[in-house]
């Protein structure tokens, strides 16, 4: 089983809302998921994010791998080099 960090899109047509999740690699974009461990706002001006750095610093030492738009988002942040 691979576990991913990734997000999964909200909201309304044209007004995308993301939260962050740790799903299964095999589950799709919006479907089941493990854990929520924050969300990304990309319509607010500068974009919105709330991240639980504890849960996703354990998911990361237990082998989880975030995609590549995860990972910017946790690099700008510094919970990632």
């Amino acid at each position: 089983m691979s576990v991913k960090i990734r997000l999964r899109r909200m909201g309304q047509k044209k007004a995308p809302f993301y939260r962050i999740v740790v799903a299964d690699s095999r589950y799709p974009r919006d479907g089941r998921f493990i854990e929520e461990v924050g969300y990304y706002d990309p319509m607010t001006e500068p974009a919105t994010v709330k991240l639980e750095g504890e849960k996703i610093a354990q998911w990361l030492a237990n082998g989880a791998q975030p995609t590549e738009t995860v990972k910017s988002i946790l690099t700008k942040n510094g919970l990632l080099k």
